[in-house]
């Protein structure tokens, strides 16, 4: 197993709808608008990765599947993802948990950055065309031995002033507060000075915590999207915290990393359960109140 070979613990049992379905009709118009969003991307070819037109392309990805979006930005006005450019200028890492394939387009819709991904995902049907016409950059996880070339490359981008964002837990997990943060691409952070900036992305359904949107274990995308699509009151919620700058303290990649993911994970509950416990919406009630 590589630095990058993760895995999770989670499988689908874990997934579950906090309230009920929508009905087939609302699931099948869905479906049909999902489509038609991708489509629109797609015929955009490489001007897809414009900024403008990156963050209105997955912001109607995610209207098209009835997801809502709500970003928090604790102690800040603006609502994006890079830290304000500082003399000589660097990007932003951005460090994310990891639920579900949306995590990626709910991330863009608040501000188009650079994401890192496995290279799978540029395999993937219509998911990985995306991928790779938004500017995707991919990391071989079964090759160790190019981790020192893609933390170089990582470095790079950030010096040039490009914001980047990475999963550092290296695979899906149901809910916030499970896996680890991965140490590797925090390296390029402090190689540049570069700021990072965690970011929490938690799902909810009608207030109540959900798992229906985690892309877990060897599920495949199209059974993910058919769960997604169908699930009622939906609401992605994205909370960008106060960046982490290289004299806060960490003085090497394990502490930074650990400052990230006492970040991410300190803002949201997870469900007290076991994985593949299935939840119902009066359990999922009991755990918060």
């Amino acid at each position: 197993m590589s630095t990058w070979d993760v895995r999770s613990e989670c499988t689908t049992g874990c997934a579950a709808h906090a309230v009920p379905r929508v009905p087939f009709t609302e699931t099948a118009r869905r479906c049909a608008a999902f489509a038609h969003a991708a489509g629109r991307a797609l015929r955009d070819g490489e001007r897809m990765a414009e900024p403008a037109r990156l963050r209105a392309h997955a912001r109607a990805v995610l209207g098209s599947i009835g997801v809502r979006l709500v970003v928090e930005t604790p102690g800040e006005t603006a609502a994006g993802l890079s830290v304000p450019a500082a003399s000589p200028p660097r990007g932003t890492l951005v460090v994310a948990n990891h639920i579900s394939w949306l995590d990626i387009p709910a991330l863009l819709a608040v501000e188009p950055v650079t994401l890192l991904a496995k290279r799978e995902v540029g395999d993937w049907p219509l998911v990985g065309t995306l991928a790779r016409r938004a500017g995707t950059r991919f990391i071989d996880r079964d090759s160790p031995r190019q981790l020192p070339a893609t933390v170089a490359a990582l470095a790079g981008m950030l010096r040039s002033g490009r914001s980047v964002a990475a999963f550092p837990q290296a695979t899906t997990w149901c809910s916030v507060g499970y896996g680890v943060f991965r140490r590797a691409t925090f390296q390029a952070a402090l190689d540049t000075g570069a700021p990072v900036r965690p970011v929490t992305i938690a799902y909810e359904q009608h207030g109540l915590p959900s798992t229906v949107a985690g892309f877990l274990g060897d599920e495949e995308f199209l059974s993910s999207v058919r769960r997604v699509v169908g699930a009622r009151g939906l609401t992605v919620r994205v909370t960008v915290h106060p960046p982490l700058l290289p004299h806060s303290g960490a003085h090497d990649r394990r502490a930074l990393a650990e400052l990230a993911r006492a970040a991410v994970n300190g803002t949201v509950r997870s469900p007290a359960r076991k994985h593949g416990e299935r939840v119902s919406a009066g359990q999922a009630l009991g755990t918060y109140l």
